[in-house]
């Protein structure tokens, strides 16, 4: 078979959950993305909002399944030895779509190829291959070490942020929101008192705008000595959605080019995003009106190409003080509106 050889590997990566403008919410999911010549397999799949069957929420007999699996130590799940690589973050069926691949042994190798966009039994190549894709000729030493290092279970973890304030009725939303997109969330008032074991749970600590800048330092200390390196959170206002985004920003923190936002400005005339490959971008703005309602709205949706975008804003979407959070399959940033033009 006459296929180059291209590197394989593995890396953390997220479908970032959240709270939308419209009330609905979709879950977090953390998981392991394919790295084929140092870029991820999925960026090479425009606009895919899915996940690979690494992920980190299943349960550890599932995990140790799809390890063996893509190791091709069982027989493939579906007909004509495919595999599924990335399927529906919501949930399991194969109707919603998925993106599978034959894979198979060539001599020591490993070989994928064949991949396609199948919510059936059977796939379809001629009308639903990705023919741009594949096929990958991977070195079996490498293909073999890099997947057998998770069956000893460190790679299956839980994200986990911990509240930190005295604003209960607000860090409770805030929780139960986090909660139903797939994050555990827990409140505390001094996180000094939390033993060292149960810090190290938590991917995050994010803190409510009235904690005193000694508690906060004390807080730091606490997961110093701890030995973690939890993301902070400094909560940009009390607004849930907002929040919630901070928070999965937080918890998908990594390499710039391991995601596909990398940078979000905004002015009261215009927002700039980049993207590093080509996906759907959603833009909502969210602000704090007199009575202290938020107000939520979607100010773009679209599929922008790889690079820099200056998007113009409605002005009333954002006046006073005005956030905005950007979402794109598998990276949230948010950044609050400064005033004045872009730069």
């Amino acid at each position: 078979m006459a296929v180059e050889y291209a590197t394989f590997g593995l890396t953390p990566a997220m479908r970032a959950g959240g709270v939308l403008a419209d009330g609905d919410h979709q879950v977090h999911r953390d998981f392991l993305d394919f790295v084929v010549d140092g870029r991820p397999l999925l960026f090479r799949l425009c606009d895919l909002d899915a996940v690979s069957p690494l992920a980190s929420d299943v349960p550890p007999a599932i995990f140790t399944a799809q390890v063996r699996s893509l190791l091709l130590e069982t027989d493939a799940p579906l007909p004509g030895g495919r595999y599924v690589i990335y399927g529906c973050p919501e949930c399991e069926d194969l109707a919603c779509g998925a993106v599978t691949a034959v894979i198979l042994r060539d001599g020591d190798d490993f070989v994928w190829r064949d991949f396609a966009w199948q919510t059936g039994e059977h796939a379809d190549l001629e009308r639903d291959g990705y023919h741009g894709i594949g096929p990958y000729r991977f070195p079996g030493a490498e293909y073999r070490t890099a997947l057998a290092a998770l069956l000893d279970g460190t790679a299956h973890t839980t994200r986990r942020v911990l509240l930190i304030g005295a604003r209960v009725a607000l860090l409770a939303r805030l929780a139960a929101a986090l909660r139903t997109i797939g994050v555990g969330a827990d409140i505390t008032e001094d996180a000094g008192a939390v033993p060292a074991d149960e810090l190290r749970a938590y991917g995050a600590f994010a803190f409510g705008d009235a904690v005193p800048d000694e508690e906060r330092a004390a807080v730091r200390r606490a997961f110093a000595d701890a030995g973690v390196d939890a993301a902070e959170v400094d909560g940009l206002a009390p607004i849930v959605p907002l929040l919630v985004a901070q928070i999965e920003h937080a918890l998908g923190s990594g390499p710039a080019g391991r995601h596909r936002l990398t940078r979000l400005t905004a002015t009261g005339t215009a927002a700039d995003v980049e993207v590093t490959s080509p996906c759907r971008v959603r833009l909502t703005a969210y602000r704090l009106d007199r009575l202290h309602r938020t107000r939520a709205r979607e100010v773009f949706d679209g599929v922008l190409e790889p690079g820099g975008h200056r998007l113009p804003l409605d002005a009333g979407a954002v006046k006073g003080e005005a956030y905005l959070v950007a979402r794109a399959p598998g990276s949230v940033l948010v950044t609050a509106v400064r005033r004045g033009t872009p730069g």
